[in-house]
């Protein structure tokens, strides 16, 4: 029975790498950079000595080797691969690595055979190809880059996000109460207390989300050092892969890499940037930094519903509540157009009929309870 189970585990291993030697040289076969079709005939190779090992391992165990076609995952995108070109499927491919790339950790015959390493070159390698900058010249490139920058910026895509979430939540969260006719000071009270809730909850997970990509990186890192110590040339052939990738020959590719790693002291530093892409003097930022960010944001937009009742009172309170998350979401919708591209008129007025609906819907529902309480 036992050797059956590890039979049925080497086949499945075999198909696995029969797949990947398929689908590998279906993408040279299409791809017109030759460089880049190098690079797949060589990780073809790779999975085929791959099936090689799974094969022997099946022969030893005196059991049956089959002959294997690829699956029909992989002549699908074979296809399509041929149908719209490799950067058409190149995504899911990227996935589909990522997600394998650990499936031989814990296999003592593949972590006897040196698998698991190559498997996670793989993945680098193929992450480093998916990349916006394979196969572009450099002028298509810089086109590229410049619409980026006319659309993009995390930093301020978190600012207007995270304020517009405070300001929406609490602005529903406020209108609910008063619905219901509830007293100023409830209406404060609750405004109040949905701004300090709600911000340290985005303030901790903004903390959990920075610290786990933290950690994740720091043990990446170990693992690059790990290899680095125990399999050298491994590691210098993965980089000239990559090089090869983002466009060098294969000449200038193993130039590179052999002067990068002649220095132990950058050579760490360097599979670390080129391969997983972490800076590691970074490591994703500051987890109380960014926690500090969330909450501060959060609360600049949460303000705005609640800050009337601190001067006002019942209609008149409600009434400068509205107009004043009225203006705030305006804002902010004209904001995302700097990273949407959208109209700031369109936005602005889309953002404000999203907020202000919230808040009609829960305003309606605590009318309704109050109504139901009071009767």
């Amino acid at each position: 029975m036992a050797d059956a189970t590890k039979n049925e585990r080497y086949r499945d291993n075999l198909q696995g790498e029969v797949d990947g030697a398929s689908l590998y040289r279906a993408l040279a076969n299409v791809e017109p950079d030759p460089k880049l079709a190098d690079v797949y005939h060589r990780l073809a190779a790779v999975e085929e000595s791959h099936a090689e090992y799974w094969r022997k391992q099946l022969s030893k165990t005196g059991a049956r080797v089959p002959h294997l076609r690829p699956g029909f995952r992989t002549r699908a995108l074979a296809f399509l691969a041929r149908r719209f070109g490799p950067a058409f499927v190149l995504p899911v491919i990227n996935t589909l690595e990522q997600a394998d790339s650990g499936a031989y950790d814990k296999q003592p015959e593949a972590v006897a055979g040196g698998l698991p390493q190559a498997e996670r070159s793989h993945a680098r390698v193929l992450s480093a190809i998916a990349g916006p900058k394979t196969g572009l010249d450099g002028s298509t490139i810089a086109r590229l880059e410049g619409r980026h920058r006319a659309m993009g910026g995390n930093a301020l895509r978190a600012a207007v996000l995270g304020a517009n979430d405070g300001l929406v939540s609490n602005l529903s969260l406020v209108m609910g109460v008063a619905g219901a006719e509830s007293s100023n000071n409830m209406i404060l009270l609750t405004g109040l207390a949905g701004l300090v809730a709600g911000a340290c909850s985005m303030a901790m997970g903004e903390w959990l989300s920075v610290n786990s990509s933290r950690e994740l990186y720091q043990k990446q890192i170990a693992t690059e050092a790990m290899e680095l110590e125990e399999v050298p040339e491994e590691e210098k052939e993965e980089l000239i892969l990559i090089y090869q990738a983002k466009g060098l020959s294969e000449k200038e590719a193993r130039a590179l890499a052999e002067q990068l790693l002649a220095n132990k002291d950058t050579a760490l530093d360097t599979l670390v940037r080129e391969e997983l892409g972490i800076d590691p003097n970074e490591l994703g930022g500051s987890a109380w930094g960014a926690a500090a960010t969330s909450l501060l944001l959060f609360s600049v937009g949460a303000i705005f519903p609640v800050a009337p009742y601190l001067f006002l009172q019942g209609n008149a309170a409600l009434g400068a509540s509205l107009g004043l998350s009225g203006l705030a979401l305006a804002a902010l919708g004209a904001g995302t157009s700097l990273f949407t591209g959208r109209g700031a008129i369109f936005s602005a007025m889309r953002q404000l009929l999203i907020g202000f609906a919230a808040a009609g819907v829960t305003y309606g529902i605590g009318y309704l309870v109050g109504v139901s309480l009071a009767g």
